[in-house]
């Protein structure tokens, strides 16, 4: 048929991600079709200046629930937003620019950097990042790739 788009891949309400440009290569993502800019866990976060741009240095524990693991990141400073969280306080975060991988898909994203210790995910995939990409499956997670359990000791 004329004029017919191909269906969009679907989504679910979360998702395994990979951020290659700081170097994360996966991160459990919420998919919050009610926030609009995607925002990741940053902590130890120092700002600096290179070459006339501002920087940010900062590190994310990937893993959900645990501080074991640490990676150490660095991103160039392209904004500063004010924005207001589920809990009703604003704050004014940097913005970063870095490109996501997802269902065999990379395209560079935005993403606010602040403290989500006390959040379920260390990262929230803001409806900008994935619309006119995917459709939101609400009810299921990770039409993208599972992520293998480790096996148990005994």
């Amino acid at each position: 048929m004329f004029g017919r788009k191909p269906p969009k891949p679907t989504i679910g309400w979360r998702e395994w991600v990979s951020l290659p440009s700081v170097g994360i290569k996966k991160i459990k993502a919420k998919v919050d079709t009610g926030a609009q800019t995607s925002a990741m866990h940053a902590y130890d976060v120092e700002f600096y200046r290179k070459a006339g741009h501002e920087f940010v240095k900062f590190k994310v524990h990937p893993e959900q629930r645990s501080t074991k693991k640490s990676s150490a990141c660095r991103a160039r400073v392209v904004d500063y937003r004010k924005v207001k969280s589920s809990n009703g306080q604003s704050e004014l975060r940097p913005v970063i620019i870095s490109d996501i991988e997802l269902m065999d898909q990379k395209w560079p994203i935005e993403i606010t950097l602040t403290n989500r210790d006390e959040m379920g995910f260390r990262m929230l995939l803001g409806r900008e990042a994935f619309k006119k990409r995917f459709l939101v499956d609400a009810g299921n997670s990770f039409f993208g790739e599972k992520m293998k359990k480790k096996a148990k000791k005994k």
